[in-house]
């Protein structure tokens, strides 16, 4: 009786340890996605709205690729498709001016 007691106890641990990690997940993602927001507004000078929606797009792309991680099925071509989702998305947000400059960051920050 005493043993599974004690099993249950660790199994209820490591169950609230799982939520707090992914409650850590989806605030890093949150974090991400509020910082890259923010460096594309100065750059790019964008209103609130799209700021909005910019940040939306971002918090979509981090759970996507928190997703993929934890899958344990990361290929190129997974990551590629994430990637092109996202530029598809912030290219539909923003008008053509500042996706233009949205491109030369993006390959500033590859490159």
């Amino acid at each position: 009786m005493r043993k599974l007691i004690t099993l249950c106890l660790f199994v209820f641990a490591m169950i609230l340890g799982t939520e707090s990690a992914t409650a850590q997940n989806i605030i890093e993602i949150n974090n991400q996605a509020s910082v890259q927001t923010e460096t594309l507004r100065k750059l790019l000078k964008f209103d609130s709205d799209q700021r909005d929606q910019v940040y939306n797009a971002y918090k979509e792309y981090g759970k996507a690729r928190a997703n993929l991680v934890n899958s344990k099925t990361v290929t190129n071509e997974a990551v590629t498709k994430l990637r092109m989702r996202l530029t598809d998305k912030i290219e539909s947000i923003l008008n053509e001016q500042q996706f233009e400059g949205y491109k030369a960051y993006i390959k500033e920050q590859q490159g």
